[in-house]
This record gives structure tokens, sequence and C-alpha cells, in this order.
């Protein structure tokens, strides 16, 4: 079976498009197959920063033939009185076939004419010409490019072009303005180390023949090469290095042929944070810090590894030139920071005044204000002692301090490592100066949480404002939009709460920001505040689905339009993650499926009542004297005795107690339901009716402390 080879020559691409563009292709290449009835043994992507290319292997030599349905016109305007008219000829006439072939058939919209067709398959070249050119120009990427004098877009101009099906050349021409760009079996190779053409006899020797020229075309390749090469080196030099997923990606898709390069400098420039030098080498120069063996990554060695594209004879060259440009940048960096360090972290905060946070919303000195506040507020919520309330404050005052140091101005990356920095040069209190760091803990997925309450606290203040103050500009998130990060931040306020078992109000910390900030920038605070609990709870419902709770559950203890669980998982982030855990857990076990139907089925009548569903007390809500039967006598007992457990449950959130309780009370449902005993609660004396509603009422709302169970699926 034959194997295609394509081949895209370019300038050198951006490492960002390349990366984009193997996955655009990944995907889209076999669906593109699949839809012409082509499918191949294996469709494997390659690139390199001058080339992006496919091969195929196991393609078909053709389509398979087909049969297909035509329709043709209404059989009224087919045929008259049993003849064909000019519509029905002129449609077989259309489908090169005979009359004989036309057939009748009823639709929807009436009987048609149809004829079935035998269509051969297509020859898989004939296809595939037409495919390429949408492979080519559908790949999407940012600031795409025109060149010369057409109006052809690419991420860098198109210099050459290969497809091979086997070892014939497919004939295809990309044109582009005055320039043609035609098919030929003439790729390039590595641009120093082996710049003359390289001609491919077949589309299988793809890869033997770029490797010839010194050029690695599979990028999952070269990145294990470059790993190899990198931690060989570091162990030669006595220490260790990190693989920064990010750094090694972006690497490998700016060399051809990788060779380990190693670079030093002077030791003095390691009096600098651990934190600068790394930011210098890894985001700015792509380099590998050099660490010292069991210092987890606290201190470096006066060394570094670049992966270099040039001919690795000349290493020590390419060597000096690095050594060169991180001296010059590790030089910038000490004296910024130690000019910064002549004054204390706190002197920076005037400077806060001229930095923006957001047009409407004013400087960031002014949203320090806000956090500052904030913080207050759920320092008072959590009852803190007043050292602790203390420092939550003082980080809060500081926390965006060093965005106005040098050292931020010039490596926006180190914000809040520089502020820890300096403020424990400053002499700040050390839970102080890491809060500074950690408030803005979590950055993204994977990402550690602020270790210290102070880090917390502040860093729920900052997300917390920023939330509110954007949502108070009605520039709410829409789509794929969110320019400011909002849902991350969200995200973000529940994790910490969880994660640390934080006892939190949101639902009172909403409203006493809304507030503030309705009555500061005249605005209406009770859409506000809606607008933002009905984002939180958006919030909650994903992430407890991402916790691998099933959907009906997080319905059930979300509520379906049900105020009184809303009000309630935004009073208490624990208890609505406990809840939601632990329908899980019992569904997992079996548990639920001993209480389901009984509390179900309670639910449903109970419907029709009208008892308040926070009630959990029988004597106050039931009248004993309208008892006809003893099924009504035993669940009246039964709900007086669950109540004590009922009100441990949600005092503690041990549901256990809770389950036990709604498992006791089962059978005695079950008999009041359908035992020899058993009533019609829809009773025609109103009386009686709404006394066995209220039973029925009664065993829904204990369960309600779990959850609503009218939203729970059976057997999901």
């Amino acid at each position: 079976m034959p194997a295609f080879l394509l081949e895209v020559g370019t300038e050198e691409l951006p490492a960002s498009f390349l990366s984009d563009a193997l996955v655009q292709w990944q995907e889209r290449i076999p669906q593109s197959l699949e839809a012409n009835s082509l499918k191949g043994e294996s469709v494997q992507v390659y690139g390199t920063p001058r080339r992006l290319a496919v091969v195929i292997k196991g393609l078909p030599s053709q389509q398979p033939d087909r049969e297909e349905e035509i329709k043709g016109p209404p059989a009224q305007a087919a045929f008259k009185n049993g003849q064909p008219t000019a519509a029905a000829i002129g449609f077989a006439k259309k489908q090169g076939v005979e009359m004989d072939a036309l057939f009748l058939r009823p639709t929807d919209k009436g009987e048609f004419v149809f004829v079935q067709k035998q269509i051969p398959g297509r020859p898989v070249a004939e296809i595939l010409t037409e495919l390429i050119p949408q492979w080519i120009w559908g790949l999407e990427g940012k600031r795409l490019m025109r060149w010369g004098n057409g109006d052809a877009r690419f991420s860098r101009p198109i210099r050459w072009l290969v497809a091979l099906l086997d070892e014939t050349v497919l004939p295809l021409e990309l044109v582009n303005g005055s320039k043609t760009i035609q098919s030929d079996r003439i790729s390039q190779g590595h641009r120093v180390l082996h710049p003359e053409p390289v001609t491919i006899a077949q589309a299988s020797d793809y890869l033997t023949a770029l490797k010839s020229a010194y050029v690695t075309v599979d990028p999952e390749e070269r990145a294990n090469i470059i790993k190899e090469q990198v931690k060989a080196v570091a162990e030669n030099l006595g220490g260790y290095t990190v693989i920064y997923p990010d750094l090694l990606e972006e690497v490998t898709n700016l060399v051809e042929h990788p060779s380990a390069v190693v670079g030093k400098f002077e030791p003095e420039f390691l009096e600098l944070p651990t934190e600068v030098i790394t930011e210098v080498m890894v985001t700015h120069q792509r380099y590998f810090p050099v660490f010292k063996p069991g210092s987890y990554q606290q201190e470096l060695l006066p060394n570094f590894i670049t992966i270099s594209n040039a001919d690795p004879k000349k290493s020590d060259i390419v060597a000096v030139g690095n050594e060169r440009v991180i001296r010059a940048r590790l030089a910038d960096g000490r004296f910024f920071y130690e000019a910064d360090l002549t004054k204390p972290l706190e002197s920076f905060l005037p400077q806060l005044e001229k930095v923006t946070f957001q047009e409407e919303l004013g400087s960031v000195r002014t949203k320090v204000d806000r956090v500052v506040k904030v913080a207050e507020r759920i320092s008072t919520q959590l009852e803190l002692a007043q050292n602790q309330s203390q420092k939550i404050q003082r980080a809060a005052l500081l926390c965006k301090a060093d965005l106005v140091t040098q050292m931020v101005y010039e490596f926006p990356e180190l914000q809040g490592i520089i502020g820890e920095k300096y403020a424990l040069s400053s002499g700040e209190d050390a839970e102080v100066a890491k809060a500074i760091y950690q408030h803005y803990l979590p950055t993204g997925a994977g990402d550690n949480f602020p270790e210290t309450l102070t880090g917390q606290i502040v860093g729920l203040a900052d997300r917390l404002d920023t939330l509110v103050s954007i949502f108070g500009l009605g520039l709410i998130p829409s789509g794929s939009s969110d320019p400011f990060a909002l849902r991350r931040a969200a995200n973000a306020v529940v994790k910490i709460t969880w994660f640390y078992n934080l006892p939190i109000n949101l639902d009172d910390l909403l409203a006493q920001i809304s507030t503030d900030f309705a009555a500061k920038y005249h605005k209406e605070q009770a859409s506000l505040t809606a607008a933002l609990q009905d984002f939180f709870l958006q919030r909650i419902r994903t992430l407890l689905q991402e916790e691998k709770i099933d959907y009906d559950l997080v319905n059930a203890v979300l509520g379906e339009n049900d105020p009184e669980y809303t009000e309630r998982a935004l009073k208490d982030l624990l208890d609505v993650r406990d809840r939601a855990l632990y329908l899980q857990k019992i569904r997992n076990d079996s548990s639920l499926d001993n209480i389901y139907e009984t509390v179900n089925r309670s639910t449903r009548l109970a419907a029709q009542g009208d008892l308040d569903t926070k009630q959990l007390e029988p004597t106050t809500v039931v009248r004993t004297e309208l008892f006809q039967k003893p099924s009504e006598e035993a669940l009246y007992k039964a709900l007086i005795d669950s109540v004590p457990q009922t009100q441990a449950a949600q005092q503690t959130r041990n549901y256990q107690l809770l389950l036990a309780a709604l498992g006791k009370i089962a059978p005695t449902v079950s008999n009041f339901f359908d035992g020899p005993d058993s009533v019609l609660v829809m009773d025609s004396d109103p009386e009686i009716k709404r006394n066995r509603l209220h039973l029925l009422g009664l065993v829904r709302n204990h369960a309600r402390v779990l959850a609503d169970f009218g939203a729970i699926v059976k057997n999901l």
C-alpha cells in the first residue's frame, strides 16, 4: 500500500507556531482523509524550524467504489399519464443512466424520482492533490504574514515543497502572486552542517534521508536527545539541571540538530537571588541552569547549558557568545537589585499611585487599599488573633510594592518573588515576606497553594477585590474572552478555601465588598452581588465535576433554581464540597440505594404540601390526633428520634449520622406507603392530607440537609 510524504519548507518558523501547527495537522489530516474515505495505517506529523511534514503509511491506491442514491424531480413532474416528461429525461441524461434505471420512492414531501448510481473511487493521488493546499493554507496562528506580491498568508515564507506518493512526485503548485512553488523530491538539509539539497527517493526514506543531512525531523526524538545531553552535561559539571517543560518544548522547536553547549559566568553573580539568575537564564535566554547536588534548586553552579543548532565543532565560539550575553543580563540584574535594596520595600508604595490597575478603577495603590480592607474582613470573619491579623494587614499593604522596583520592571516574571526578598531585607516578618510571594499562588493548573495563612488570606482578598471591581464595571467574562482571568481567580478562591478548610462565608464577603464598591463607584449593589453569586456557583459546579462528582449529584448539592441551596453553598464552601464527596461515596458503595426510593418518593409527594423546607421538628407541625393508622404513629416517632442525629450532622458535617438516620427511617416510610397499615396520603379530608404531607415533608427535610434528592437520577 502506498506511503505518502508532504514536506513544506520555510524560512525559520517561530517555535510557538510550530507547536500549534503540529497539533493542528495531527488532528486535521486524519479527519480530512477519513472524510474522503481514505484511511492510512498511520499518520505521523513532523516539524523543525525550517519545515512541516507529514508521512502517511498504508494508504489505499484509490477510494473504494460506493453506491449513492440521488434524488430527482417530484414524481408528478417527472411522469404524465405514465410517460416520462422532459424533467425525467433531463434528470436521467444528467446522471448518465437509462430511463429504466429511474425508480419512485415516497418521502416526507411526497413521491420523488431516484436513481441508484455506482460511483467509482478516485485515485488517491488525485484526492491528495486537492487536499494538500487545504492542509497548508488552513493552518491557523498568530501574526501570519504575507510575502512577495501575493495574498498568501503563512507564518513564514514557503520556499520548497516535497510531495511524494511512494517514489512518484505528485504534481502540485502553490501560487503566491508572481511566485509559484512547484512540488519536487528536493528537500534541504541543515543550513550549516549540510547546505546542499537533499534528494528523497521515496516517501518511506524521509526520516533517514534528512537524518543523513543532519536534520532530526521528529520533535519527540529531538526532545529526548536534548534531555539526555543536558542531563549528561550537568552531571559532568558536578551538578544537576531541571528540565522545564515549556523551555524544553521551545528549544526543541528552535533546532534541527541539537547539541548541548556549556557556558560559565563569574561566581560573584551567585550573590544574586537564585530566582533572578534562573529567570534570566530560562525565560530570557532559553538556557538550562545547573544546580548544586542536594540543593533542590536553591544553590547554583556558575554554569549554564544551551542548546545550539550550529556546528558542534564550533561549540567554544557559541559558548563565548552566550557567556557575553548572560554576563550583561546578570550585570543589569545586579545593578537593579543593589539599587532597589538601598531603600525599604514600603518606600515604593507611593510610586504605585502612578501605575494604573484599570482606567475606571484607578491606581494599583488604590487597589492595595481595597485589598487591605477585604483582608481585614476575612480576618474578622475567621476570628483570627490580633498578631495574625496584623501580619495579614502588613502583607496586604506590601503585596504589590515590588511592582515598581527596577528589578520587576525589567523582569516582570519576578513579581512577588522579589517582593519577598526585599521584604526580608527590609526587616519585615518572615511570614509577611513569604505572603507577598505566595499571595499570587496558584498561578495555574498544577501550581502550589500558598502555605501560610497570611498568604492564603491576602491571596483571597486580592482575587475577591479584582472579581468585585471588574464585575462592578460590567466586564463579565463571556465565551472564551476573560482578559482579567476572572475564572482563574474565582477557581483559586474556591480551591484555596477547600484545600485549607477555611470556614469562610463567601456569600457575606461578596455582599460586603459589593456594597463598598457600589457606594464608592455609584453602582447598583444588588445586581452586582447576584452576578457574582451566579459566577461562583458556576465555578463551584465546574470544580466539583473536575473532582469526578456525577453531574446529578452536583445538581443535588447546589440545587436547581433553589435559593436555599444557593445561599447555603456560598455561605459554607466546605459543606458543599463535603456533601458532594459524600454523595459520590455512598453512590459508589451502593449505600445511596438503601434510602433513595423512600426519600425520593417522599420528596415528590411533599412538594404538594406547604411545609417549610427547613423544619425538622415533628412536634410543632404534626397533629397526632389526626392519625388513623399505626404507620402514621410509627413514622412520627421515627422522625422524632432522627432529629438529634440530623442536627449533629448539620453541625459537624458528619453526614454518616444523617445516612444512618435516614436508613433507620426508610422501612417505616415504606410501611407508611405500602405496608399492611399503609395510608392514602392524598386523603379526601384536607386536614388529614395536610398532616400526612407534613410527615413526608419532614422526611424530605431531613434528606435535604444532605441534598435535594429530587435532582438525583436513579442508577446513573
